[in-house]
């Protein structure tokens, strides 16, 4: 009897083990550019320099390398993620590229999103294009959920053409396609009938049976017809 507890007694230890051993695994493995971001005082003064020193490039540079570069890891990343929240672009930019220096740096399909989806947001395509190119060259590798939202981003910020060329790339993907994303993007592309049927063609042809309900054809020439009777 005293036995057969004791096995029992062991075997939820097991399990209890495995699961809080699980659950660690998982939190250390989050992305930190997932995690909650809390800026310290220190890092708030040089977010706040930074924004005073922008239109002096020399001193601008000197605060850089002197301040900047002593941060700790998550006042760097809390200080990029609110430059991102106030759409300060050069700034972004040149943080971006400390942070991709730092030694503790690892490439990150979140690092990436976010400064893709700032950079849309400010029609900022040029930058953008830079962006892919380092994401690319460090092997970089988008889920479909995460296409989904770069596209929609694009999309929602007036740039039709950058928003099909990452559709494109998604299209590439060696992922596994899911409907969810495509009808994230349908939905964007209400305002663009003919791309949107482009990819409206490619998620029937990857889906067969599956819906697509199209919006009113005089949705957008009602609104059209309002915004002219409004100039008149």
């Amino acid at each position: 009897m005293l036995s057969q507890t004791h096995k029992l007694l062991q075997r939820s230890l097991c399990r209890t083990s495995l699961y809080c051993w699980k659950n660690v695994g998982s939190a250390t493995s989050l992305s930190i550019w997932r995690r909650k971001k809390e800026i310290s005082k220190e890092g708030l003064t040089v977010a706040k320099e930074l924004k005073r020193l922008e239109r002096d490039p020399i001193r601008f540079e000197r605060y850089m390398k002197s301040n900047v570069s002593r941060l700790l890891k998550s006042d760097l990343v809390a200080v990029l993620t609110e430059f991102q929240r106030q759409n300060l672009v050069h700034l972004c930019i040149k943080i971006y590229g400390v942070v991709r220096k730092e030694i503790w740096y690892r490439p990150d399909m979140f690092f990436y999103r976010d400064m893709l989806i700032m950079l849309s947001r400010n029609k900022k395509v040029d930058e953008a294009k830079r962006v892919w190119e380092d994401l690319r060259g460090e092997g970089i590798l988008f889920d479909q959920h995460t296409f989904g939202d770069l596209v929609r981003a694009f999309l929602d910020n007036g740039l039709p053409k950058e928003a099909m060329d990452i559709y494109e790339e998604m299209r590439c993907s060696p992922d596994i396609p899911l409907s969810l994303p495509y009808r994230v993007i349908l939905k964007g592309l209400i305002p663009y009938p003919e791309l949107r049927d482009k990819v409206k063609d490619d998620f029937l042809e990857l889906f067969p049976g599956m819906i697509v309900y199209d919006p009113p054809e005089d949705l957008f020439e009602g609104q059209h017809n309002t915004t002219d009777d409004e100039n008149d």
